[in-house]
């Protein structure tokens, strides 16, 4: 296939769709260019069928080469590694739009991989990578339906942009991701600064204008390929075995759909009512000759959950009733208790209906920010939300791990809460929430969201307001419609829309959309989004029952942070060579510093004696010494016959005379004091050249028989009392020093003999 490129101008910049110049060998591979950032997105299915399935076996992924940004990737390996977060939601974004326009029946195992070969920092590649791979598709033999194009919505003083640098999503108060055809929005994530409905559906309008430009852009490509599509035969069941099962089924389905039972008792009973109907489907063709009883029993089976959906659709659309009960706009009992772990830091148990999250909330430092290394220069996060899905929480077995549908359920509540939490101006702590789900029928992460705000004001982070989320579904058969408040997971299951929506009482601040039929009306969207804006209000009115605002103080068991400011010059010192000196203050007092270049340190620790001696050190380092001050000092070295050299603030000593140790006479320093002690020392004098003379005497009080001899020689006066000043503290030498000074004047003249 020879090269082909269509390419508009959008949004001020080419935007361009080339093929047949890079991977030849997939079934269809594009190239899309905006700017510099250049993503290759390719589509391939397997030759062979696969067999005894049924459902679409689709797979999608994304890359980020770090060499498409001029960056060699961090860690020991210096090669790309398991997807990030941003490449799993990015893959995500790509996958939910286009699933739904391949047909159930393509059962040849698909897949299809964007990667970043060069990065615009002005050009955000991610939704690039959905339209490339909507544009894979179309030209290949996959029988892909229609074009379907993302773009990203921003707002910047009122005024909506498409696809925004990541500088002018900073100034926006919209981050909105949206997927379509030309007929319908299949698709729409993001986050928002409490904007309100009409905000929202303005958004959606102006996104899918453009996303109609990009579709047309798609279809120009596909004109010039022209691909010959490969046929998808629909499964036709037996007439005979539909009626059979109806005849058998029917009746049973309808009692246990319309009897208000709980999850597990609805799956029970459709159990036995799956194993009633292959047991009679095996009697019914016992006695058929060439006839696969396997092959029937499973097409049984699958006519059974397809009479099983249009019941229970009926039931909500004509009936006006729901699988538990309620009406359309009912939301499920809800509780909501806080502080249940005394050691978290905050904590919080919200169960609605079915559906329950306990959420944690961990304090922590700067040092427990997480670096995020992708094709942008590195940063640092201070709020983290972790979701966890353990299989028990549905009545399964299975294996723990964190997959594709945790990190983006994590995420959704990460973007719902994160604009209420304060700056670091004003709490400077690292944050850490973790929702473990522990039963699951129904929107687990919206229940996310709530325990989680529970949670942060249970640790008394102060946040700005209470955040609550709802997940809304639908039923539309023609023109007849219902719009569902707090969906169960059967509901998603047969429904054809889930959509999540979170905020406060001012406005939205996170949603998710995916939908499943086209045709949805403004009209639609405007029920649900007021239908969702009451409920929100509903479930944050419970909320606040529990907690109202954030508690006074934190936990005892969290970290509390302490901040004084040094001279800006003084910041070395602090740190001292390579470290050293910070490390040492960290692990004596048990705490956590932090230094900013202008020069406000601030601490962690987990109490406040800790605290305050690490600030004392501080304060010790950045301490001139001044003549007249008393320091503890610690004793470094030991001289016989000179004294001992005594630090008394950290690098900086002075020497404590023999003489100045004690009032009595001093023969041995060992006797009075030892390597490592700590002891209180007067600073006497700084002489010119900068030495420290220091003294122990001039702190003890003055035995009486000492100040009987100095009052007897003040009394005597003459030269004695000139003798008395010299050691500054009024105590003078006593005859014992003199005594010894005079000897060694005996010993005569040593340098001069020296000489």
């Amino acid at each position: 296939m020879s090269m082909q490129k269509v390419s508009i101008n959008f949004e001020g910049k080419e935007y361009s769709l080339e093929t047949g110049r890079f991977a030849k060998f997939a079934n269809g591979a594009v190239m899309v260019r905006c700017g510099d950032t250049m993503v290759l997105v390719t589509a391939t299915a397997s030759s062979k069928e696969l067999e005894g399935i049924d459902f679409l076996p689709l797979q999608c992924e994304y890359k980020e080469k770090t060499a498409s940004a001029g960056k060699i990737p961090g860690g020991f390996m210096k090669r790309e590694g398991r997807p990030s977060d941003s490449e799993i939601l990015t893959a995500r974004l790509m996958d939910r739009p286009i699933r739904p326009m391949i047909s159930k029946a393509w059962h040849h195992e698909t897949q299809v991989i964007a990667t970043v070969y060069s990065y615009d920092p002005e050009v955000k590649p991610d939704t690039m990578a959905g339209v490339g791979a909507s544009a894979a598709l179309l030209i290949s033999e996959i029988p892909f339906m229609e074009p379907v194009s993302q773009v990203r919505i921003a707002k910047i003083d009122g005024e909506l942009i498409a696809n925004p640098s990541d500088t002018q999503l900073e100034l926006s108060t919209i981050d909105m991701s949206v997927s379509g055809t030309d007929s319908a929005i299949t698709m729409v994530e993001g986050e928002s600064k409490e904007i309100s409905e009409e905000e929202f559906l303005e958004a959606l309008d102006f996104a899918h204008e453009k996303i109609k430009v990009l579709n047309k852009l798609q279809k120009d490509l596909q004109d010039l390929i022209n691909p010959v599509k490969k046929e998808v035969i629909e499964k036709v069941y037996d007439e005979e075995l539909v009626a059979f099962v109806e005849e058998n089924a029917t009746e049973k389905l309808k009692e246990y759909i319309y009897s208000n039972s709980t999850k597990a008792e609805r799956s029970a009973t459709r159990m036995q009512i799956a194993a009633d109907l292959k047991e009679a489907v095996a009697e019914k063709y016992a006695d058929v000759e060439d006839i696969d009883i396997d092959a029937v029993s499973k097409d049984a089976g699958e006519i059974l959950g397809k009479v099983e959906k249009r019941i229970m659709r009926n039931m909500i659309l004509v009936d006006k009733k729901r699988l538990d009960g309620r009406k359309t706009t009912d939301i499920r009992p809800i509780s909501c208790e806080i502080g249940l772990l005394p050691r978290a830091h905050g904590s919080a148990l919200f169960t609605r209906g079915e559906t329950q999250s306990l959420s944690t909330i961990t304090l922590g430092t700067t040092r427990d920010e997480q670096m995020i290394d992708g094709l942008n220069p590195m940063y640092t996060e201070r709020f983290m939300l972790h979701y966890n899905f353990p299989p028990f929480s549905v009545g399964e077995t299975g294996r723990l791990f964190v997959g594709r549908r945790e990190v983006g359920h994590g995420h959704l509540a990460w973007r719902a809460l994160k604009s209420m939490l304060p700056n670091a101006e004003d709490f400077p702590y690292t944050m850490r929430i973790v929702s473990d789900i522990l039963e699951s029928n129904g929107s687990s992460s919206m229940a996310t969201v709530c325990a989680g705000s529970l949670s942060i004001f249970d640790a008394g982070v102060p946040m700005k307001k209470p955040v609550a989320g709802i997940a809304m579904g639908l039923i539309k058969e023609e023109e007849n419609v219902a719009v569902l408040s707090d969906i169960l997971g059967d509901e998603d299951f047969l429904g054809d829309m889930d959509f999540k929506v979170t905020g406060t009482e001012e406005g939205i601040t996170a949603f998710q959309m995916d939908i499943k039929i086209d045709g949805l009306s403004v009209e639609i969207m405007k029920e649900a989004l007021e239908q969702a804006r009451k409920g929100r209000l509903h479930i944050l009115g419970i909320m606040n029952d529990a907690i109202e605002a954030p508690r006074e103080d934190i936990s005892m068991f969290a970290p509390r942070f302490t901040s004084i400011k040094v001279p800006q010059d003084m910041i070395g010192a602090i740190i001292g060579p390579g470290g050293e000196t910070i490390r040492s203050i960290t692990k004596e007092t048990e705490t956590e510093i932090n230094i900013e270049d202008d020069g406000t340190v601030l601490i962690s620790a987990v109490n406040g004696e800790n605290a305050e001696a690490a600030i004392a050190i501080i304060r010790s380092l950045t301490k001139k010494p001044e003549a007249g001050e008393v320091y503890n000092g610690k004793i470094v070295e030991i001289r016989e016959g000179l004294g001992a050299f005594v630090e008394i603030l950290p690098k900086v000593q002075g020497l404590l005379h023999i003489s100045q140790i004690d009032h009595e006479r001093v023969e041995n320093v060992a006797d009075f004091l030892k390597v490592g002690e700590k002891v209180d020392v007067k600073l006497m004098e700084i002489t010119p050249d900068g030495k420290m003379r220091l003294s122990r005497k001039a702190l003890l009080p003055i035995p009486p028989h000492v100040q009987e001899e100095m009052d007897r020689r003040k009394a005597e006066g003459g030269g004695r009392e000139r003798t008395d000043r010299r050691d500054g503290n009024g105590g003078g030498y006593n005859r014992d020093n003199r005594d010894r000074n005079r000897g060694d004047r005996d010993r005569g003249p040593r340098r001069n003999n020296n000489r």
